[in-house]
């Protein structure tokens, strides 16, 4: 399942707006990036999206299930009403001969029209529930049936805390994987809980980790044993925690096998290049992205049960400023690593940073500015000052300190040399003794010298 396009009429900053989302066929990645100025409507785009979205989350479990309406606070200021146009393609039974390409087509509309005011557009939900139809008629023959997934991660997301004691019982079926998944404000606790509680089944029914440990010492004499022992606890392991470690794995390399440990006291614990640290002790780049990577592979695998891989399942993630918390270099190949670990997800991404849309080829890069949205060209091995001047319209360096270089330069080049050299020593004072710049401006004046004296 994969958005084709979207149309915002009246929504936030926009009057009317077609968005399409890749891939498409100048971008084939899985991947649409969103950049832009603070409130130049990036998470205004996300949240229609998750808008619309959340009627086909509801109507999978239900037929009478409701979504999310689009809020006032949401219409153009001017505006008496609204609308978010959504079209999907789901090739879900396209082996079907019944199924037709078109048939694989869904289009809905969901409008807002403020109070006391006449309706200009109209709800128009009849694809969403035909595409939901589609997927409980499969679900009511087959149990094991694949869903996709549909999640949204505002820029609230955070980890507060990582609960060991779990307050409430939770169910985890099938259906529970769209559980708070279009939900503001969602924190990860959920995440953990269910971890916990997993891996407390998972230690039930086979060998536990700990055990096995212990035992190792005793059997080293007998090799034969030993690889039984351990195909016997692999075997037991359950599938969906499985994909979860799989997937942190692929994400952060250097993090491997999270576990809950219960000695000398309870905590989750991961291993970080070979050390095993309690998982409070990360950063909270470390924990945000553990989490939010664990969170969408937990999802995969709780709507993908008969999937040998669940990370392989598909669906739509919409991630508010993916960069947040991260270091440049995982800025770089964020992306790269979305599409490797989760090859069969459709993303929507914002972003601030030039490293996440300059590492990644195909990507579709929109740029917004007071409502208008441009179409970048591909911003691909464009190197980070190049991306902040072009598209981000951003200095690379301190503005002043920009103006004091150029004014030297200037100097220099008009033979200016007493303002040059005054320039060039104001500057020596400000900036460090390597500043590249500034070493160049060094090389400058005393050839620029030099020609003088001759002359």
């Amino acid at each position: 399942m994969e958005i084709k396009r979207v149309i915002l009429n009246n929504i936030g900053l926009f009057k009317n707006q077609e968005i399409i989302v890749a891939p498409t066929e100048e971008n084939p990645s899985n991947i649409t990036v969103l950049v832009g100025n603070n409130g130049a409507g990036k998470t205004s785009i996300l949240a229609a999206l998750a808008t619309s979205l959340s009627w086909l989350a509801a109507r999978l479990g239900s037929i009478q299930g409701s979504g999310k309406p689009i809020s006032e606070d949401a219409i153009l200021n001017s505006a008496n009403s609204a609308s978010i146009e959504i079209k999907i393609h789901d090739s879900y039974g396209a082996s079907d001969p019944s199924n037709s390409r078109e048939n694989n087509n869904f289009q809905w509309t969901l409008a807002k029209t403020r109070k006391g005011r006449t309706a200009q557009d109209k709800s128009n939900l009849n694809d969403c529930t035909r595409l939901a139809n589609r997927y409980r008629d499969s679900l009511s023959h087959d149990d094991q049936t694949s869903l996709p997934l549909i999640a949204f991660y505002p820029v609230e997301r955070v980890v507060l805390d990582i609960p060991l004691k779990i307050r409430t019982k939770h169910s985890f079926l099938q259906l529970d994987g769209y559980d708070n998944c279009l939900s503001q404000g969602v924190d990860f606790r959920r995440f953990f809980e269910w971890f916990r509680e997993r891996e407390d089944t998972e230690n039930e029914s086979g060998i536990s980790e700990e055990f096995l440990n212990q035992i190792k010492p005793l059997l080293e004499t007998n090799q034969e044993a030993w690889q039984q022992l351990k195909q016997l606890h692999t075997s037991a392991k359950d599938r969906q925690l499985t994909a979860v470690r799989t997937a942190i794995r692929r994400f952060m390399p250097d993090m491997d096998n999270l576990k809950v440990r219960r000695k000398p006291r309870l905590y989750m614990a991961i291993d970080k290049n070979g050390e095993t640290l309690n998982v409070a002790q990360l950063s909270q780049g470390e924990k945000s992205l553990m989490a939010l990577v664990g969170d969408i592979a937990r999802r995969l695998a709780m709507l993908n049960p008969a999937l040998e891989n669940p990370l392989a399942g598909d669906g739509i993630v919409l991630i508010d400023e993916v960069d947040l918390h991260l270091h440049p270099s995982w800025q770089r190949s964020l992306c790269d690593r979305l599409i490797g670990t989760f090859p069969n997800c459709q993303f929507v991404l914002t972003t601030h940073s030039p490293l996440v849309i300059s590492d990644c080829q195909n990507i579709l890069v929109y740029t917004l500015n007071n409502g208008e949205l441009q179409r970048l060209p591909s911003q691909y091995g464009q190197d980070a000052n190049t991306v902040l001047l072009d598209v981000m319209e951003t200095s690379f360096r301190n503005e002043s300190i920009e103006t004091d270089l150029n004014n030297l330069l200037d100097a220099i080049q008009d033979a200016n040399l007493t303002e040059a050299q005054k320039l060039l020593e104001q500057l020596t004072d400000k900036l460090p003794a390597n500043h590249i710049e500034l070493v160049k401006a060094q090389l400058l004046l005393r050839k620029q010298a030099l020609r003088h004296a001759k002359d």
